[in-house]
């Protein structure tokens, strides 16, 4: 009778490849999702309860940040530049809406600049915010 004891082999799960994987899928998960984020100026936005998104078929996207700089889609431009800018669109289409962001501290009066244009050129303008946190 053979009594002796049997050795037992180590089972080993090498992971190094592994780390390499994942520190690709991280970096990847990262670079999408600064790309997929349209908003190149970053800004704090008002809040609201019942905040939904405009479902218009063209909007123009026009910024005020809290230096009082003015964006139409990104690209820099004073208060006068903003009516000629989003004329240039309405011709493009027909049915333009302008898709306002305004940090929290500016004033509403600066915002009403904007809402002057857009009835000005007879356009739908949609106040972007931020919805509540509970």
């Amino acid at each position: 009778m053979n009594l002796r004891k049997r050795k037992k082999g180590t089972v080993e799960v090498h992971t190094s490849a592994l780390n390499d994987i994942m520190f690709f899928l991280l970096l990847f998960f990262l670079l999408a999702s600064a790309v997929v984020n349209p908003q190149v100026v970053k800004l704090l936005l008002p809040r609201s309860e019942s905040g939904q998104q405009s479902t218009s078929q063209k909007t123009v996207t026009v910024t005020i940040d809290e230096n009082l700089n003015y964006f139409v889609d990104k690209e820099q431009v004073t208060l006068d530049q903003i009516e000629s800018k989003v004329q240039t669109y309405q011709q493009a289409a027909n049915d333009v809406t302008i898709v306002l962001y305004v940090a929290r501290g500016v004033s509403i009066e600066n915002t009403m600049q904007v809402f002057d244009v857009a009835n000005k050129l007879k356009l739908k303008v949609v106040l972007a915010v931020e919805q509540k946190k509970n």
